[in-house]
């Protein structure tokens, strides 16, 4: 995608983030991305009681995690960077598994900042991506905008995306009803946000971005059985991020107006999945 090929994403997480999205901006180089003048994620409060639920489960999906039973069909190896962080509240990333693509097998790998911040950091500073995310300079700064969702609450999972084995994108997946977004457009309970940035100059362009971008919100829906929608919001402007995600199944729903630029929502229902 062109710049969804560079990046893509919609309305991300702490952060600065698809992303993402605090409300990053989106291009190709990043379907999505994150300007660091957006505002942070909404401060709300979670109850004690529902904090409690969501580490029970986190302690049962990491196990089947470490195990390397949850997620996967038989035969198909994780790689061998795979996380098995399971304390989010997207219903454990790290453990949804793979995606089978026309370009292959796919995974989303949670960041881990002491092994991956030079990858992330290099690809922040492309030119097209720079434009959208505004992350680009020394190390510290992609390093203060991972370090805040990765010790965050969860709302926002920062991963790598891993093609056949190979890291080529970054990812945002992140909590929309619980994001600045949700101050913008009409949200519901359980809205996954998605943000992405496509890393290496070869993979843009050729449609790539649409592809991944299909099959992560199509993941999103399979694994978090409450989300009904997967929700994106790439600059107006960026017409090639937006156009990757109409051809990723998703479908225009607004333009909005963002801290940092005029957006436009990007909707993949599941009632609609089946059918864009």
């Amino acid at each position: 995608m062109s710049q969804t090929d560079a990046g893509a994403h919609a309305a991300p997480a702490p952060g600065p983030s698809t992303g993402a999205d605090t409300s990053p901006r989106p291009d190709e180089s990043g379907t999505g991305g994150v300007g660091t003048d957006s505002e942070d994620t909404l401060d709300l409060r979670l109850p004690d009681e529902l904090l409690a639920l969501f580490s029970e489960q986190a302690e049962s999906d990491e196990q089947a995690v470490a195990d390397g039973t949850r997620g996967r069909p038989p035969g198909i190896a994780l790689p061998a960077f795979t996380s098995a962080t399971a304390d989010d509240l997207l219903d454990n990333v790290a453990g949804w598994g793979p995606a089978t693509t026309p370009a292959g097998v796919f995974h989303l790998v949670p960041v881990r900042i002491e092994r991956d911040l030079p990858l992330v950091s290099r690809w922040m500073n492309d030119p097209a991506a720079a434009e959208f995310w505004e992350l680009a300079g020394p190390h510290s700064v992609t390093e203060e905008h991972l370090r805040a969702q990765c010790t965050g609450d969860g709302r926002s999972v920062p991963c790598l995306g891993v093609l056949d084995g190979t890291p080529m994108s970054y990812w945002e997946i992140y909590r929309a009803d619980l994001d600045p977004l949700a101050r913008h457009y009409p949200a519901r309970p359980h809205d996954t946000g998605i943000h992405l940035l496509i890393g290496s100059v070869a993979d843009r362009g050729r449609g790539l971005g649409s592809t991944l971008l299909r099959a992560v919100a199509d993941l999103a829906l399979d694994k978090r059985p409450f989300c009904a929608r997967v929700i994106a919001e790439p600059d107006l402007r960026n017409t090639p991020s937006v156009a990757a995600f109409l051809n990723a199944g998703f479908r225009f729903s607004a333009e909005v107006d963002l801290p940092a630029k005029r957006a436009a929502l990007m909707v993949r229902d599941r009632a609609l999945r089946h059918l864009l």
